[in-house]
C-alpha cells in the first residue's frame, strides 16, 4: 500500500514547492477501481473537480496545496498527478505508402470507426465528406481544425482522394471518424483533455483511436494517460500512438507512446531508412519500443480550410513529416484489417502487424519488428490479395512527379505510393 506522501507523484511535488496559499494546480487524481463515481459529490475544500473518466478510475481537478494535501490522507485515493503539456508530433523529411492490393481485393476499412484525437478535422474538406460521423470539442476552441494537424491526419486515415481523383487517397477510404479536439490552435493541450478525448471515443464505441500527440517522457508508474490507454486496450479499443519527433536518440519515447498495450509507430524516411526525427526505445522500464515503422516523411494529405501547417500543394493539401503520420497510416490498416476480421482482439492485431512486419535490418529500438506491411499481415490472415493492385482513375496512387531541383515540392509528394511499392524494391533490387 502507498503511503500518503508516495501518493504524490515527484513531478507534483515539485510544483508544490513553487506555489503558495490559495494558488491551484491542475492534477490528476486516480481512485480505487469502482469508487469514483461516488466522488463527484464528495469534493474536498478548495478542489474544483472538472472531469470525471468513465474509462478509468481518474478525475481531473484544479486544486490547492491544502486540497492535495487532504487527497494524501483519503484512502480511497490512489495516486494524484500533475496535468502535463501534450502537444501534436510532427517534423520535416520526404516518403509514401498505400495498399492498393488490399482494395483490389474488396477491403476499404467499410464499417469500421476511427477516433481521431487532435486538433479537430475540417468536415468541409472534399476528402472527409461522409467520413466524420461525429465531432467534440475538449479545448474551448471550437470542434473546427484552426490548425491543420488532425485533419491531415484523418485524410491519412481514412481520406477519400476526392479532391485529387483519388490520388492523395487515405489507408482506408471506407472508415468513418470521430473527432475528439483536445489540441489548440497551435498543437498544444494538456494532458486531462486528452484523456477526456480518449474517454469519450471509447464510449462512443469506436474500434480504433489515433493518438498522433504526446508529451515528455514519463517518469515510471507516473502517468494516468498511460493508463487510461491500457483501460481504452482493456475495453476492445485499438491504440495507435505516434512514436514521437525527438529521436536519434536512445529513450526518447514519450507519453502515451510509452505504454505497452498500445501499437506505437515510428518512421521511416522515402530510402526506407529510419527517419532521423523519429523517437527511439528503450522505454525507462526496458522494453523495446517503437513497436513497428511506416512512413512518415514528407506525407500529402488532407489540408484544413485556411491553414497553412506543412508545405500546402494547391487548395487541398499539404505535405507534413513526423511520426503523426506514420501513426494514422497503422490506424488505417488497422481498420482494413477489421473489416476482414471483425472478432480480433487489440492484443491480436497488435501481435499479427508486429509479426507479419518486414524486418529492416536495423536497431530493434528503433524499428520495432520492422515495416508494417498490409500484404504480409492479410496473408498471416489467410486472406488471399488481388494480384493487381487497385488505383484511382488518374493512374497509380501519388507516383511521385518530377520538381525542379531546390524546389519545396523537390521531395517526392504522397501520401499513397504502397506497401506495393517498398516491398518492390526490396524483392526486386
Amino acid at each position: 500500500m502507498n503511503s500518503p506522501r508516495r501518493k504524490i507523484t515527484s513531478q507534483l511535488l515539485s510544483s508544490m514547492s513553487t506555489v503558495r496559499g490559495d494558488q491551484e494546480l491542475p492534477i490528476i487524481i486516480q481512485y480505487v477501481p469502482k469508487r469514483r463515481l461516488m466522488r463527484q459529490a464528495q469534493l474536498t475544500a478548495g478542489m474544483r473537480q472538472s472531469y470525471q473518466y468513465r474509462v478509468a478510475p481518474f478525475a481531473h481537478a484544479h486544486a490547492t496545496l491544502e486540497a492535495i494535501s487532504a487527497l494524501e490522507q483519503d484512502d480511497e485515493v490512489v495516486r494524484i498527478y500533475q496535468d502535463s503539456p501534450v502537444h501534436a508530433l510532427m517534423d520535416q523529411a520526404p516518403a509514401h505508402v498505400g495498399v492498393p492490393h488490399i482494395w483490389a481485393t474488396g477491403y476499404d476499412g467499410a464499417g469500421v470507426s476511427i477516433a481521431i484525437v487532435d486538433t479537430g478535422v475540417d468536415p468541409q474538406h472534399p476528402d472527409l465528406e461522409g467520413r466524420i460521423v461525429d465531432m467534440l470539442d475538449f479545448t474551448s476552441d471550437g470542434e473546427f481544425d484552426n490548425n491543420g494537424h488532425g485533419t491531415h491526419c484523418a485524410g491519412i486515415a481514412v481520406g477519400t482522394g476526392r479532391a485529387s481523383d483519388g490520388r492523395y487517397r487515405g489507408v482506408a477510404p471506407g472508415a468513418t471518424v470521430v473527432s475528439a479536439r483536445v489540441l489548440d490552435a497551435y498543437g498544444n493541450g494538456m494532458m486531462s483533455d486528452v484523456m477526456a478525448g480518449i474517454d469519450w471515443a471509447v464510449s462512443a464505441g469506436v474500434q480504433i483511436i489515433s493518438l498522433s500527440l504526446g508529451g515528455a517522457g514519463p517518469l515510471a508508474g507516473e502517468d494516468p494517460l498511460v493508463e487510461l490507454c491500457h483501460a481504452a486496450v482493456d475495453l476492445g479499443v485499438m491504440v495507435c500512438v505516434a512514436a514521437g519527433n525527438t529521436g536519434p536518440g536512445r529513450m526518447t519515447i514519450g507519453s502515451p507512446g510509452s505504454a505497452e498495450k498500445v501499437l506505437t509507430v515510428g518512421a521511416i524516411d522515402r530510402a526506407d531508412n529510419i527517419a532521423p526525427f523519429s523517437s527511439r526505445g528503450p522505454t525507462v522500464d526496458g522494453r523495446i519500443k517503437p513497436d513497428v515503422v511506416l512512413p512518415g516523411s514528407e506525407i500529402v494529405a488532407a489540408r484544413a480550410t485556411g491553414t497553412a501547417l506543412g508545405t500546402p500543394q494547391g487548395q487541398w493539401y499539404t505535405a507534413i513529416s513526423g511520426t503523426s503520420m506514420a501513426c494514422p497510416m497503422a490506424a488505417g490498416l488497422c481498420a482494413l484489417t477489421l473489416q476482414a476480421q471483425p472478432s480480433l482482439r487489440p492484443s491480436e492485431l497488435k501481435e499479427l502487424i508486429m509479426q507479419s512486419a518486414l524486418d529492416l535490418g536495423t536497431d530493434a529500438n528503433a524499428q520495432g519488428k520492422g515495416l508494417a506491411d498490409g500484404r504480409r499481415l492479410f496473408a498471416a490472415l489467410g486472406i488471399p490479395l488481388s494480384v493487381e493492385p487497385s488505383y484511382p482513375p488518374s493512374g497509380p496512387v501519388n507516383v511521385p512527379e518530377p520538381m525542379p531541383d531546390g524546389s519545396p515540392e523537390a521531395a517526392h509528394k504522397g501520401c499513397m505510393i504502397g506497401w506495393l511499392n517498398l516491398l518492390r524494391r526490396r524483392q526486386n533490387p
